[in-house]
């Protein structure tokens, strides 16, 4: 067969184009495609396979799916070992830069991290020209400071508020310095929430959550979550979890990367996220148990819980386990769960100014140089409850963590639920136990105090007849306060019927070692607690009802200055009330971080009757209130933990007369300014009244002069006409006020 130069038919016309097209061999353009990662596991023959599927596996899961059988991995002869780095080929040099981009650092496990290069580089850096070159200096730009609201000179507070379709930032403090920081309309699509240290504001958006802060309020971070809905922080603001109605699902052309979703993560509801990388940890699905009834349970939130360091985060598997994950890894601990039959909840224990001294002084002694164990730092606790199964009695157990040790444990009996509570210093845990009588047709409470801090962690049990409501610790003290109630209409009340309650304040005497009641108020309607950031003062609100919206302001130590250090007045005769306030359809209350202040709010979330918000005095002297229509959020600005020592803070406490002088005087003089600027706006006022009137005057004589001869004026207007005025004064002699009867 002779084929012509350049054609491919040969004598008898017969074409061969399409066998030439499949065993063509094309010449390589280069070698961008191919891959080189380094860091690897040095494995034997009996662990390639495996080893090769999880490395599929983790590109996968960044969105760089390759196959094992696109990985050449290296082998030692001699030693029967890998080389501890292998080849990757891809289709495309464009997949093989987002690969790149993506695994370059990645965390294989806890010894090993990818260290991903171009194949095509290993010549160029080989032949690199090693002449040192002075690189150019770039002009420094500093960024802002993510938590300048701190620095103000007047020490001033910010809060957010939400009303229709706009978000505002306002500066709260005295009249003249009350003011919007800042404000945008549409910023966000459903509700703005703080970071638990007020660094970020978080809104959400259809296609997923931003955060925003510093003085100019530009984008910090962006999560790719569509149709979020609900946003957690992570106690030191280092993660955020995010969670969907909706299952996430990966469209065709997504976007791939470490900071979206990839197909492994599909059909999952709930993204863990590192907040400084913006990149993505894991996703988990939801869990949501089924009724008596066969129906679904509602969601308790939040479904993953964070120590108190960042160090952890867990979730429960109701009635089976609970799954503790480290961070940044999101690797379970200990590579296994902590199996609990019928567990139903957990808490991890805060962490209090003790730990974090503890914490601090361990940190500088290694730094120092000194060997680590100098100071006793105490370990995450976590505490779990489980409920009564066959012959086994309920059961409250603290653990240490990681450590896994049973630091107690708590049986119970005739259990129906239970509550845990702990004190925001880590002391102690109040399980809010609800018990049922024999015949199950009663319900009365329990609680069962753990002292965390004392040796073998006693339990002290305060036995309550009736059922309750509320429970609160008073912030950095040994104080609870409760709601309780045997109202009949308690369980199911009917539309416009508020239960009648009973609050009761309890303290710690030290003297025997249990919680002793201070005082009960009875007959009340009130439902919530709101203790001041600060301790001290409580607040007393009836929230929801659309009869009553009372709130009462409480001193718990009324008397504690008169006293002189050492000495004890009568047990409970500190506590005075000093305040009541009404604020109609109230939904929200809320204290500012110094506790100086209190925020009541009617959301349109809740109902249309008299929207807006209200800013009272820790004695309940109202400072402002807005009756907004469309209202519905009122967000104070969270604060981070102070930076003084305890012996700078003793020290503002023992001069606090001669600050309180300096405050005093600033309040005058912002005063005597005040009716200096009244006064100097009168006398303007004055003076533009009356050169006003010298001008008409001048133009008056003018047209005279015209009228009359020789410049003269008539005679009948030689006289100048008069003005006269008529003032009328009110003033009240008596005023009645009588109550009708309807």
């Amino acid at each position: 067969m002779a084929i012509p130069n350049g054609s491919l038919f040969d004598d008898d016309g017969i074409d061969y184009s399409d066998i030439e097209a499949k065993y063509r061999v094309e010449e390589e353009d280069g070698f961008d495609n191919i891959l080189i990662v380094d860091g690897v596991p040095v494995i034997d023959e009996s662990k390639r396979e495996r080893l090769l599927t999880k490395i599929a596996k983790e590109f996968g899961r960044k969105g760089a799916p390759i196959k094992p059988d696109s990985i050449f991995l290296p082998w030692d002869e001699a030693k029967g070992k890998s080389k501890g780095y292998i080849f990757i080929e891809f289709p495309t040099p464009d997949e093989a830069s987002f690969a790149l981009e993506a695994m370059d650092g990645h965390p294989f496990d806890t010894k090993h991290t990818f260290s991903v290069n171009r194949f095509s580089d290993v010549e160029k850096y080989a032949n690199m020209d090693e002449t040192y070159v002075e690189p150019e200096k770039e002009e420094y730009t500093p960024r802002e400071h993510l938590r300048a609201w701190l620095a103000d000179p007047q020490g001033r507070d910010q809060y957010a508020t939400y009303r229709g379709d706009n978000v505002e930032i306002h500066w709260h403090g005295k009249p003249s310095q009350s003011e919007i920081a800042y404000e945008k309309n549409g910023w966000t699509e459903l509700y703005v929430s703080w970071s638990p240290q007020g660094t970020y504001l978080a809104t959400l958006h259809r296609r997923g959550v931003q955060l925003w802060g510093g003085p100019s309020w530009n984008v910090q971070q962006r999560f790719a979550h569509p149709l979020a809905r609900l946003v957690d922080f992570s106690p030191c603001e280092n993660y955020l979890v995010t969670w969907s109605h909706t299952p996430i699902s990966i469209p065709e052309g997504a976007a791939q990367g470490p900071e979206y979703f990839s197909p492994d993560d599909e059909g999952n509801n709930i993204a863990v996220w590192d907040i400084k990388s913006g990149h993505l940890l894991r996703t988990f699905p939801d869990i949501l148990l089924e009724g008596e009834d066969g129906q679904k349970k509602q969601m308790t939130w939040p479904p993953m819980k964070w120590s108190s360091d960042d160090k952890f985060v867990a979730r429960v598997t109701p009635g089976q386990q609970i799954s503790v994950y480290e961070l940044p890894s999101m690797g379970l601990q200990g590579k296994k769960s902590i199996k609990v039959e019928g567990v139903v909840d957990f808490e991890w224990c805060p962490l209090g100014d003790k730990d974090r001294e503890e914490a601090e002084k361990e940190a500088a002694a290694i730094a120092s140089g000194a060997k680590k164990g100098t100071s006793k730092v105490r370990e995450n606790i976590i505490a779990f409850w489980q409920p009564e199964a066959s012959n086994q009695p309920a059961r409250v157990t603290l653990m240490s963590f990681p450590g896994r040790t049973v630091l107690r444990q708590k049986n119970l009996f005739n259990v129906s639920d239970c509550k845990l509570h702990w004190q925001n210093q880590g002391d102690s845990l109040c399980v809010k136990v609800d018990r049922h009588t024999k015949t199950k047709k009663s319900i009365f409470c329990n609680l069962e105090i753990f002292r965390v801090r004392e040796k073998n962690i006693p339990v002290e049990v305060v036995e309550l007849k009736d059922t309750v409501l509320d429970f609160s610790w008073e912030p950095r003290g040994d104080r609870f306060a409760i709601v309780s109630s045997n109202d009949p209409n308690l369980g199911n009340p009917g539309p416009g019927v508020t239960i009648k309650t009973d609050l009761s304040f309890y303290q710690l005497d030290a003297s025997k070692g249990d919680f002793k009641l201070l005082r009960t108020l009875p007959n009340r309607t009130s439902n919530t607690i709101r203790w001041s950031p600060k301790g001290r003062h409580v607040v007393l609100g009836t929230v929801g009802s659309s009869s009553k919206s009372e709130l009462e302001f409480w001193d718990l130590d009324f008397n504690s200055d008169q006293l002189k250090e050492g000495q004890k007045g009568e047990w409970g005769a500190g506590i005075q009330h000093i305040g009541t306030a009404d604020h109609y359809g109230v939904t929200d209350v809320e204290w500012d971080p110094s506790g100086r202040y209190l925020a009541t709010s009617a959301s349109a979330w809740r109902h249309t009757l008299e929207n807006g918000y209200a800013i009272w005095s820790f004695r309940g002297e109202e400072v402002e209130k807005h009756i907004l229509d469309r209202f519905k959020q009122f967000l104070w600005r969270p604060r981070p933990r102070t930076l003084l020592s305890k012996e700078q803070q003793k020290q503002i406490r023992k001069n606090l007369r001669e600050y309180g002088r300096r405050f005093e005087e600033e309040d005058e003089l912002e005063e005597s300014k005040g009716s200096a600027e009244l006064i100097a706006l009168r006398k303007r006022l004055a003076d533009e009244w009356n050169a006003w009137r010298a001008l008409c005057r001048e133009d008056l004589a003018e047209v005279r002069q015209k009228k009359g001869k020789n410049g003269s004026e008539p005679a009948e207007h030689a006289e100048e006409e008069k003005e006269e005025i008529e003032l009328w004064i009110d003033e009240v002699i008596e005023q009645t006020e009588e109550e009708v009867a309807e």
